[in-house]
């Protein structure tokens, strides 16, 4: 893959529309109330977010779960896997993830204003064509059973972008041989305690930052790749519709 700038319609949509579905992706897995739920189930700590985003997995080793959630220490990503499969099986714990997704979108997205229909069958479109052979959690996540209500399959597809694109992101990351911690303390330095990055943590150089600009390049041409399959007006009313889901979180 070139490392300089594409800029077909497909790779400037995947550019314009790359925090909306980080950021709207994320908000049910920041949800305290769906911790507190989990808890109530028996999960501790970190294990619901490792078990229930994981579980779409399966049963495989936990170096496997490591590589695939990529920007954790593998002692955290052991320890919540390991604390998960005492909850509940590895598909019982997706399914609730799943559920979790839809609980959120409920109570936090409005019932109408959005055009749900619209934007579940765009990101449908492209969730059923790429191709999921080194993006194993966007892959498992898409053969989950999906919500009847359009408000709740626009958000349960919108994750599935957020899977596919994070996806793209750890390939470049692994091709252009940056190291996961020093690239998570150039994107999220203050989440390095949450995460449970140990001490001492590296200090990005300016070659690094350049390194992670290339990355972040050849993620959108990446995932702009997947998002060729919808017409340039149709890319246009993705983004659109993205962020107008975005805007309207309360």
């Amino acid at each position: 893959m070139s490392d300089t700038a594409d800029e077909s319609p497909a790779s400037q949509a995947a550019r314009e529309c790359a925090d909306d579905i980080g950021a709207v992706g994320a908000m049910f897995m920041l949800d305290m109330d769906n911790h507190v739920a989990a808890a109530a189930a028996g999960y501790e700590g970190l294990a619901f977010y490792f078990g229930g985003r994981g579980g779409v997995l399966g049963d495989v080793p936990v170096a496997a779960v490591v590589k695939a959630f990529c920007f954790f220490p593998s002692a955290s990503v052991e320890a919540g896997w390991t604390q998960a499969i005492g909850v509940e099986t590895r598909h019982e714990a997706a399914v609730r993830f799943a559920r979790a997704a839809e609980t959120w979108a409920a109570s936090h997205l409005p019932s109408d204003g959005i055009g749900y229909e619209r934007l579940g069958e765009l990101a449908g479109r492209v969730s059923a064509a790429a191709d999921g052979a080194s993006a194993p959690i966007f892959d498992g996540w898409r053969a989950l059973a999906e919500p009847r209500s359009a408000r709740e399959l626009a958000y349960h597809r919108v994750n599935s972008l957020r899977e596919l694109r994070f996806a793209r992101h750890v390939a470049e990351l692994d091709r252009l041989g940056l190291d996961p911690l020093v690239a998570f303390m150039i994107k999220s330095p203050a989440m390095a305690d949450i995460f449970g990055w140990p001490q001492p943590r590296p200090t990005p150089t300016d070659e690094h930052r350049r390194v992670w600009a290339q990355i972040e390049a050849g993620t959108d041409v990446a995932f702009g790749a997947d998002l060729a399959v919808l017409e340039p007006a149709e890319l246009s009313e993705l983004v659109a519709l993205l962020g107008s889901m975005r805007a309207a979180i309360t």
